[in-house]
């Protein structure tokens, strides 16, 4: 079997050599860098299926690696931060990481959250169910779920794996509202605390951005105050 290529990028040497060591145990195989124009160029060469990010680089910050990711390809993006900086997280997740991590962090931790995405992300591009199962389409809305694609009025959408799997959430249950922490529980797997709605908030608020969708008059994601969101 082919093994999973993942992206580590963090100026700390220590940090990043000990993340290679965790990934390899799980028989990943990593690129490993410790400035940002090394890792962009890793990009271009090598077929990955996730990177982790260090947000503070001596180059590039993580963001501007993961703005330029996300112009071409889909593969989930783990930002890592030094501190429990909300507004870091907020910006990474709007310019498309999937998730964030908190240094200091415990090894299990950060090897769970690359399974988690890696998961996801391999089941909207390996799955092979019904044609039934596997596209939704209403409303000029269009969703494979096999090959990730995503139309709105047959102009294509780039998604990441996340934004796509809180569309197909959303559409699976049209009309239907779907609360804050049934969402988040759905689509990432974990348990819901406080700042967890900030979270389904600023995805939500990326996926109107690419749908062109207003957030005052919406015509696809409503808000419902209060309780979540339906599309209709």
């Amino acid at each position: 079997m082919e093994k999973t290529n993942i992206l580590v990028v963090d100026d700390e040497r220590e940090i990043a050599d000990f993340i290679e060591v965790y990934l390899q145990n799980e028989d990943y195989r990593v690129f490993k860098f410790y400035n940002g124009q090394e890792a962009l160029a890793c990009t271009e060469k090598e077929t990955l299926d996730l990177a982790i990010l260090d947000v503070m680089l001596p180059d590039i910050d993580g963001f501007t690696i993961c703005r330029k990711i996300r112009e071409k390809y889909n593969f989930p993006v783990i930002m890592l931060t030094a501190k429990d900086d909300e507004l870091d997280k907020i910006t990474g997740l709007t310019l498309g990481a999937d998730d964030y991590i908190t240094k200091p962090f415990r090894p299990l931790e950060l090897i769970a959250r690359v399974k988690a995405q890696l998961r996801r992300f391999t089941k909207y591009n390996t799955m092979q169910p019904e044609m039934d199962e596997n596209i939704l389409a209403f409303s000029g809305l269009v969703l494979n779920k096999e090959k990730h694609e995503c139309q709105l009025n047959e102009r294509s959408l780039s998604l990441t794996p996340t934004e796509f799997s809180i569309l197909w959430v959303l559409c699976e249950n049209r009309g239907k509202v779907v609360s804050s922490e049934d969402l988040f529980q759905q689509v990432w797997g974990e348990k819901y605390f406080g700042n967890s709605n900030n979270t389904v908030m600023v995805h939500i608020r990326h996926l109107r951005e690419k749908m062109k969708d207003s957030s005052d008059h919406p015509k696809y994601i409503k808000t419902v105050w209060g309780v979540g969101y339906k599309i209709e």
